[in-house]
């Protein structure tokens, strides 16, 4: 049974939208994360409505039951109530793979897959921060007095302070304090499956207009992948390839103009 995901819809002002763009969020994170690029695409692009999703396991979408894996993932974006049909996806390295597992089975209008590959990576290279940042959430107290405790119980394993305040934006009240919520070992099965899944061949025919943003500096797409993904934009018209070369991972933080920019382009 699909889980019933968290999300917040957001339109231009005075528009009648007539499709929706998810933007889907990467591991531990939440839709809100990417409301400033979800406002700055309904401005530019009002006949499209946006909706932040909380994948299952995350934000407020605690409530989902096994199994945990990508097919899971699709099952409950299909189910999610919107006045209007999905017709595009924005997806953040693991959004990005449920976002390319999701065009396989419903062929879209637009996908942006930013910074996540295909590939099947059983080995888990590329990803080496995110399995730091699970295996430190593992030592860290899940209650805590304060929002603070929470941040420098973090800070004090060598993290930075952006990461604890971004992972605190998941606290949840517990009592008289604050709690960190989320399975890890849910977690840990989503990561599974999309660490064992090969989309190669769902990229050519996911979408009628699908881009493949990469950051020059991250290390989740090895020159293999970069490669693969510029023969199939080469050979294959819908699918484009953009580099942010001087960004990493997190390129729609590093560079949010950019980005803005390039999902602002209709055509």
């Amino acid at each position: 049974m699909p889980a019933t995901l968290a999300h917040e819809v957001l339109k231009a002002r005075d528009a009648r939208p007539e499709r929706t763009m998810l933007f889907l969020h990467g591991i531990l994170g939440r839709g809100s994360n990417w409301r400033s690029h979800a406002r700055r695409f309904v401005a530019a692009r009002p006949d499209w409505a946006a909706a932040l999703v909380d994948l299952r396991l995350h934000g407020d979408s605690l409530d989902a039951r096994p199994p945990h894996d990508l097919p899971a993932c699709v099952d409950d974006l299909a189910a999610l109530p919107l006045d209007v049909p999905i017709a595009g996806i924005v997806g953040h390295s693991f959004g990005g793979k449920v976002a390319l597992a999701y065009a396989d089975a419903h062929p879209l209008d637009e996908l942006w897959v930013i910074d996540s590959t295909p590939s099947a990576r059983p080995d888990r290279r590329g990803s080496e921060d995110v399995l730091a940042v699970l295996a430190m959430l593992r030592e860290v107290p899940r209650e805590h007095e304060d929002r603070e405790g929470f941040v420098e119980a973090i800070r004090e394993r060598g993290f930075s302070e952006m990461l604890a305040r971004w992972l605190a934006t998941s606290l949840q009240r517990a009592g008289e304090g604050w709690r960190y919520p989320v399975d890890l070992d849910a977690i840990e099965a989503l990561l599974d499956d999309y660490f064992a899944r090969d989309l190669w061949d769902a990229v050519p025919r996911a979408s009628s207009r699908t881009c493949l943003v990469v950051g020059g500096r991250s290390g989740v797409l090895d020159d293999g992948d970069r490669a693969r993904l510029a023969a199939l934009a080469e050979e294959h018209a819908p699918v484009r390839l953009e580099v942010f070369e001087d960004a990493g991972h997190w390129l729609h933080v590093e560079e949010p103009d950019r980005l803005a920019a390039l999902l602002a382009m209709s055509g």
